[in-house]
């Protein structure tokens, strides 16, 4: 889409501004729970994920982009950590990180949180190597624990406690 400006008698075209890609995902715990949301949008430098939580369980929690879109309770359905150049696990492993690694959550005692996070190794463009689009899609984890940043594949995380494919 274009749009049309008429200055001084002269007709110039412009282009429509490009929108940047955007997704979503609903978070829902085991029992089906709704316990947030994650907003995503593409960046020139990656993807910003904004995060709201309410309802989990204060402390130190793993979160990752997992391989697979599937959320069915106990989330191993989602599969292995978002990981399409074939890294090992962990931001402080001189062989990692896959690209689904991101920081640890800090859930305070009231159980809420709003974090933005971005992730420089994810794209919402379908059809790059990086895509979450991929064919199978792509889920948001937190888990139970914290990821240590080293063990491979997992973090040593322990079990996923919410779980929330990413649509668009």
């Amino acid at each position: 889409m274009c749009s049309l400006i008429a200055m001084a008698g002269l007709a110039v075209t412009l282009p429509a501004q490009a929108q940047s890609p955007t997704a979503k995902a609903g978070l829902r715990d085991a029992s089906g729970k709704d316990v947030g949301t994650v907003q995503l949008v593409q960046t020139p430098h990656g993807v910003l994920l904004r995060m709201s939580l309410k309802g989990v369980a204060p402390g130190e929690h793993a979160f990752h982009v997992h391989a697979v879109g599937k959320c069915e309770a106990p989330f191993t359905s989602a599969g292995g950590h978002f990981n399409p150049a074939s890294k090992k696990h962990g931001m402080e492993a001189a062989e990692g990180a896959h690209a689904g690694d991101m920081p640890n959550l800090f859930i305070p005692a009231n159980g809420e949180l709003r974090i933005d996070v971005a992730n420089h190794m994810i794209s919402l463009v379908k059809g790059q190597p990086n895509s979450v689009f991929d064919a199978d899609g792509s889920a948001i984890i937190i888990h139970a624990g914290p990821d240590d940043y080293k063990t491979d594949p997992t973090g040593n995380a322990g079990d996923r406690i919410v779980c929330g494919v990413i649509t668009e």
